[in-house]
């Protein structure tokens, strides 16, 4: 075990360690509702995931009209305020995400989250999916402050201090995810699953995973 490659390995939430698009797309849902505009499906909400709620939303709005930034400051605050109260009604790890979790602990590794969610919110679902222990660093898109949250490389590498440095790897699902890791100096594994914004082959990482079972192997080949 203590040739493991890594000592590090981090994980983006949405789309990459947790499947929440559906807890996701009731809270875009009711803030459109509330603004009079029609439901989108899963499936359309699921590409708009990654970048935080007011990009999440934004784009939700542009998909069924025009929107001003004062009513977006109105609907962000209901988005939020009904995903808090619902967080985690549909939501849940990926398949075979604990058992690489198990794995990589089992291998002495640390691991850490670095999400654009709030770090409120983020640690909200973890700790309703009690998983929050598991990680010895959990930031926020507003950890760090404004201006600092991925691509940008900074939570990453908070994140690897965080967890007591050494050699790191990042998995995501989006070109925020890759950019980060890249700037940051670390291998970065692409999740095939994940709520991808555009082909897996164009975020530029060094590995792609079609499932958890894969992650450890790939992480000994990186």
């Amino acid at each position: 075990m203590a040739d493991f490659p890594f000592d590090v390995v981090g994980f983006d939430l949405d789309g990459t360690l947790l499947d929440t698009s559906g807890d996701l797309t009731a809270a875009v849902n009711h803030a459109l509702e509330s603004a009079g505009r029609p439901p989108l499906t899963v499936e359309q909400v699921r590409p708009m995931i990654g970048g935080g709620s007011r990009h999440m939303l934004a784009q939700g709005m542009a998909a069924t009209g025009r929107c001003s930034e004062a009513e977006l400051d109105v609907l962000q605050r209901r988005l939020l305020d009904h995903y808090e109260a619902n967080i985690a009604v549909t939501t849940a790890p990926f398949p075979h995400a604990l058992d690489a979790m198990d794995a990589l602990a089992t291998r002495g590794v640390k691991l850490g989250i670095v999400t654009n969610k709030n770090e409120r919110l983020a640690r909200k679902v973890l700790g309703e999916l009690g998983l929050t222990e598991r990680f010895g660093a959990i930031l926020g898109g507003d950890t760090l402050g404004p201006g600092r949250s991925k691509p940008k490389p900074d939570p990453i590498l908070a994140m690897v201090e965080r967890c007591g440095g050494g050699r790191a790897a990042f998995v995501g699902d989006s070109i925020y995810d890759t950019t980060a890791a890249r700037a940051a100096g670390v291998p970065s594994v692409a999740v095939s699953f994940g709520f991808l914004q555009q082909p897996i082959e164009e975020l530029g990482a060094d590995a792609v995973i079609d499932s958890y079972a894969e992650l450890v192997p790939t992480l000994e080949r990186l």
